[in-house]
Parts: C-alpha cells; structure tokens; sequence
C-alpha cells in the first residue's frame, strides 16, 4: 500500500495495485486470514443468538484480525504525529469498544457489568499491556528508554483518578439511601473530566517539547499513506466495536459452561478482548524499539478510562439509566486499581524497560486473575 499516493484517482490500475498490497499484507501476517470471521459471527449472532459458547469462540477470532489492522495503521499515523498523539490516537480508538459496550448496558440497568468491564480494563491495560510491552521489547533488546517525563505524567493522571474512586467507596458505608454517593459522583465526574481536558492541553500544546520520544524507532515495513490509515482506523474501530458487543452478548453464557466465574469474565476475559487491538500496538510497538510508545498505550488508555469513560458514563446514566449511576466500586475492585497504579508508577519512574520488569507487572496481574477465578471478590448489592 505504500506505493499508492494520496491524490490518486480511483482507476482499475489503482484497484490492482491494492489488490496486490492486501495479498502482500496476507502473506506477511497470515493471521489477517482470520478476517472471514468477522462477517460470520455477524451472520450467526443474527440466526443462532443462544449459540453463546460459538459466538464466544468465533468473536475471539474476528477481533484478532481486526486487532491487527488496527495496529498497523495507528503505527502508520503514529510515524507522522509522534508517539504521543499516535499512543493517545490508539488509546482513543480502543477505548471506543469499552465505552459502546457500557452505553449498551447502561438502559438496562447493568451498573455491576459497566463497573467491572472498567475497573477491568485499567488494571488490565496498566499490569497486562505495559508488562507485556516491556518483557517483548525486552525479549529482542537489552535496554529500552523511553520518556519518563509522559511516564510519570500518565501514571499521576492514575492515581488521581483512583482517589476520585476510591472516595464513593469510601463513604457508602455512612450513605445508606446512595443519595450523596450519586452526587459526588457528578461532582467528581465534571472534576475528572475538566482534568483531563487541562491535562491534554498540557501534554499536546503548552509543554509538549517534555513528551518527546526518547528513544529511535527501528526501520520497519514501510507505512501506509496518511488517508488511507486514516480509513482504515475508522472502519476497523467500528468494526471492533461490533464484534465486542456480541462478545459481550455471549461471554456469560459462554462463561457458565467453561466453569469462569463471572468476576473473571469482566474483569480480565472482557478486558482482554476488548483491549486486543491495543495490546496489539503496544506489543509491535515495543518490538521495533519504540517503548514509548508502547507506555503512551498502556498507560494512557488507562488514565482515559479513568478520568474520561467513567466520568461520561455517569453522566449519560442520567438520561440513559434507570437511575443515576455513582462511581462507588466494590473494595476488592478498588484494591486491585491502587495497587495496578503504584506498579505502573514504580516500573515508569526510572524511564528504562528491560525484560524482567515486564515479567513482575505480569505476575502481580496474574495473582488478581488466579484470585478472580478462583474466589470472586464481594460485589455492593
């Protein structure tokens, strides 16, 4: 694809030329032939909807595809940004799934499902996605730097996104009619996200020279034109969105015949499909020696969740819900956040990634997951 110029008309010749692109891009990842289960787990949600362990299966399928390309063109808008607008990009983007799948639930009612796939999405994305990026950009070089400065910037975010958590969770033990815990949770929401407004202005605009990337990326594949990425994003996000929603549909009863307990379906079986594409960035992006970008992923689409999807949800519930949603969750899901964002502050702070670091944030997430499945935390009625 890169042989294809932006101003081009659409001509048989240029049709061919795509064509040959695409065959190319099949033959360098021959998991993009999984891409035929998209349309068929679309065509079977709509004729066997109870078919929830197939559904669950052929979902898993269709995501990974999509999670690829996805990858290649957020790598490819990236080249031409910068790594921090290119990892603020993908955090965008994949965090789009997350929050289609909770304006889903929200006309139902399910504030426990909306909690969960949130409260699993940024421990998964701070433990799971960074470990990850750092043990396979480790793998392949010895020492990687990245930019602190954003590091640590990301993981305060974090925190302050905790705190405002953990405060509702705090005070429901005094708040027995949910009145006052509702509105703190709008006050924190506008708070949070008022926050996150400054916060972007801060790191893309007034002090963006302090987020510069701190390390060279490797030469790779040659990029896809600006446009066409740019499509390509569009379409896949949607696509992405689609597929997850019916994942969503069917992981639970999926999850009763696989013996998971529904505390680890949503926290870490729906945060890791809905976070595949990311994962999927930030892991190649690490391979190319392109760390940075990697952390902008994890760690920025975990500060997003936090500061912006959460507050948003509680906001639309209001039109939306049966009833307004708060941001009190349960203790064991706001344990499990702190401690996800001290390990992110801890393994950011020296602004180098070596494989072993990887290998513990991997382990804490896996001591939470064996936990989950094995004894679910207590969840507010």
């Amino acid at each position: 694809m890169s042989n294809l110029e932006q101003g081009d008309a659409i001509t048989p010749s240029r049709i061919a030329v795509i064509t040959r692109a695409a065959v190319a891009e099949v033959r360098q990842a021959p998991l993009l032939m999984l891409i035929v289960f998209v349309p068929l787990v679309i065509v079977l949600e709509q004729t066997s909807p109870q078919a929830h362990t197939l559904l669950f299966a052929m979902s898993v399928c269709a995501i990974v595809p999509l999670a690829m390309l996805l990858s290649r063109a957020t790598e490819a808008v990236s080249a031409r940004t910068g790594d921090a607008v290119g990892g603020l990009l993908n955090a965008t983007l994949g965090n789009l799934t997350e929050l289609v799948i909770s304006l889903a639930a929200l006309p139902a009612g399910q504030y426990l499902l909306v909690k969960a796939s949130l409260a699993g999405a940024i421990v998964t994305n701070t433990l799971f996605m960074l470990g990850g990026a750092f043990l396979f950009g480790g793998l392949k070089h010895h020492v990687q730097e990245f930019n602190r400065v954003n590091a640590r910037f990301q993981a305060c975010l974090l925190f302050l996104a905790t705190v405002a958590i953990m405060v509702p969770s705090i005070i429901s033990d005094v708040d027995q009619t949910s009145v006052v815990s509702q509105k703190l949770s709008l006050g924190l929401a506008v708070l949070l996200i008022a926050v996150y407004a400054m916060g972007m202005l801060f790191s893309l605009k007034t002090h963006r020279e302090l987020f510069a990337s701190a390390s060279d990326a490797e030469e790779g594949h040659s990029s896809w034109p600006l446009t066409v990425s740019i499509v390509i994003l569009v379409v896949v996000t949607l696509f992405v969105a689609l597929i997850s929603e019916i994942f969503v549909g069917s992981v639970q009863g999926a999850a009763d015949r696989l013996g998971m307990t529904p505390a680890f379906v949503g926290f870490i079986v729906v945060a890791l499909v809905g976070g595949a594409a990311e994962m999927t960035t930030a892991f190649s992006a690490a391979r190319a020696n392109r760390l940075d970008l990697s952390v902008g992923i994890a760690l920025g689409s975990a500060a997003q969740i936090a500061l912006f999807v959460a507050p948003i949800l509680v906001i639309v519930s209001y039109f939306l819900g049966p009833e307004p949603m708060s941001l009190q969750f349960w203790p064991g899901a706001v344990t499990m956040m702190l401690i996800a964002t001290m390990a992110a502050t801890f393994l950011s702070n020296g602004g180098r990634g070596v494989w072993y670091m990887g290998v513990m944030a991997l382990a804490v997430y896996a001591i939470f997951g064996l936990t989950l499945f094995l004894l679910p935390p207590a969840v507010p009625s």
